[in-house]
């Protein structure tokens, strides 16, 4: 089970548990607490770091030659990597407290804006009577039907109630009656009375030459 709700409300005699009213901190004030320890945390590892890395200079600067004074530059590096590991492992919980403080925070947030949103739901839905709404929905599909109805009286014709059939023959047989009127007017082209030329003269003598030149040929044989 886990323990982060009993770290947030807190023991008898623990200092997380005072706030400045008797309810304890807000989220708010908390969170800024949290972050407020992340900055000093962050700013003790950076000097750490430095820390160790002139701390290893100065073991690499003395070497062999004065082992002693490069042996404790070693041992304070060595203190000076186990702060830094501790602090990350703080970081590490206190980054995860945060993220979860933020992550009640906003759910808490998020269910008093849905508690409020219900509560305005349902302060409308007092103000309104299934039966009043059943009855004015039927009001509203019957005077639709009424309008419907008044709608298709004016839209009636009203007179010159024709057979549509009737009346598409009749217009068939007058446009038929004229057609048989337009062939009858038609007039074919007369046969012209005067003779048809005769074959041109120059046509008949050559015709004639022909015919001269052949019994003469049969003469000559």
């Amino acid at each position: 089970m886990s323990k982060i709700p009993k770290f947030f409300k807190g023991g008898g005699g623990s200092g997380y548990s005072k706030g400045k009213g008797k309810g304890g901190p807000t989220p708010q004030e908390a969170l800024a607490r949290l972050r407020e320890t992340e900055e000093m945390l962050t700013k003790k590892q950076e000097y750490l770091e430095a820390r160790i890395a002139k701390e290893l200079a100065v073991a690499k600067k003395h070497g062999t030659r004065d082992k002693r004074a490069a042996l404790q530059a070693l041992k304070r590096k060595k203190r000076y990597e186990k702060q830094l590991s501790q602090i990350d492992g703080t970081l590490s919980t206190i980054e995860f407290q945060r993220e979860a403080l933020e992550n009640s925070y906003t759910n808490t947030e998020v269910f008093k804006n849905m508690g409020y949103a219900a509560q305005a739901m349902k302060k409308i839905h007092d103000n309104m009577d299934l039966d009043k709404i059943d009855d004015m929905m039927q009001d509203i599909t019957e005077q639709q039907d009424i309008a419907q109805e008044i709608t298709e009286a004016l839209t009636r014709k009203v007179g010159d109630d024709f057979d549509e059939d009737e009346l598409l023959a009749e217009l068939e047989e007058l446009e038929q009656e004229e057609l048989n009127n337009k062939m009858t007017n038609v007039r074919l082209p007369s046969v012209p009375a005067t003779p048809l030329p005769s074959q041109p003269a120059s046509s008949r003598k050559r015709v004639e030459d022909e015919d001269e030149m052949k019994h003469l040929a049969a003469w000559a044989s």
